[in-house]
């Protein structure tokens, strides 16, 4: 069955432990506390003993029944945790799974880790006797919309405030990376009392662990966020970020763009266009609204743009190539993030 990510923690208090729980997504911090939390509740049901196996090439699905089957070497019930980093078990691994959901050991927990599943693989049958036999978590993203209030939010755990600038400063500063931020509000937990945070405080604190995503990029472009998507650029540059992979993700999203722009003039509804491209979630807002910003004829020059960059970046055409490239890049994601 599922279960919200925020009421595992009453479940685990009232209930006793399921036999299986699986947890799938992307935000490794949450991903972590979660299966922390499940492995704090084993422990105090006397569960001693955990086992760890983790899906990789040319691993034998037997390992997981005959851990299923073992009896523990101390005689006690067992925590088994099946980590699958790739999200596809492939054809062997799914039966095999079907197959050891259908014959659990309720002396054992098992706990199963995922990423965050397409919606492919979510509707596939292995993922579905998953969800029907244990307890189904989808552990949630912090976007950047969500990620000030999840701030304010861990600040408060620690009975500490701070105001919306001050939070505003720890979101540029954190921005990508949620461990980071968690290991700053736990610095800031250390260093001050409870009680609200001031200005100076937080700055005098907190690093610039930024760590730019530079598939994050795109959101800053099509949201029309050019400030942010400034501040992404010189992160990527000043991190050596490969130009060749930067300039795959612009012509990727601008072709994005053109089939959706081109769509829409043939009479397609955007819904259909979203299917087709499998664009959901914030994604597919995203894309509609630079398409309802951008005119065709600008989507069009942008891609034409993408092959001049390309030529510069492969023509080392001077001394200072580089720098070229990086503004040419620069100049074309403001022309697309203009509002």
């Amino acid at each position: 069955m599922h279960l919200r990510y925020d009421t595992l923690p009453s479940h685990l208090d009232k209930e006793q432990l399921a036999s299986l729980y699986v947890l799938s997504g992307d935000e490794q911090l949450l991903l972590l506390e979660a299966a922390d939390l499940i492995r704090k509740t084993a422990r105090k049901n006397h569960i001693g003993e955990r086992e760890i196996m983790t899906v990789e090439r040319g691993f034998k699905w037997g390992q997981l029944h005959a851990a299923n089957n073992a009896l523990s070497l101390f005689g006690d019930r067992k925590l088994i945790e099946l980590r699958i980093p790739g999200g596809r078990p492939g054809k062997d691994g799914s039966q095999a799974l079907q197959e050891y959901v259908s014959e659990l050991n309720p002396d054992n927990v098992t706990l199963i880790t995922l990423p965050k599943l397409d919606w492919t693989t979510q509707k596939s049958a292995w993922v579905g006797t998953l969800q029907k036999n244990g307890i189904y978590i989808e552990v949630p993203s912090i976007d950047l919309p969500k990620l000030g209030g999840w701030i304010a939010s861990r600040l408060k755990k620690q009975n500490q405030t701070a105001s919306q600038p001050c939070i505003d400063f720890l979101v540029e500063r954190v921005e990508g990376n949620l461990l980071a931020a968690h290991q700053e509000i736990q610095k800031l937990g250390l260093l001050y009392p409870e009680g609200e945070l001031d200005f100076e405080q937080i700055k005098n604190s907190v690093l610039n662990v930024a760590r730019y995503d530079i598939f994050k990029l795109n959101e800053a472009m099509l949201s029309g966020n050019r400030s942010r998507f400034i501040r992404m650029m010189d992160g990527l540059k000043g991190e050596g970020e490969p130009l060749p992979l930067v300039l795959w993700t612009f012509t990727d999203e601008i072709r994005t763009l053109l089939k959706c722009k081109t769509a829409l003039e043939n009479g397609q509804s955007f819904p259909a266009i979203a299917k087709t491209l499998r664009l959901r979630g914030q994604k597919e807002k995203l894309v509609q609204t630079a398409v309802n910003r951008l005119g065709k004829k600008e989507i069009q020059a942008a891609m034409q743009q993408t092959a001049q960059i390309d030529k510069i970046i492969k023509g080392l055409r001077s001394e200072s190539w580089m720098d070229d490239a990086w503004d040419a890049l620069t100049q074309l994601g403001l022309s697309l993030a203009r509002t």
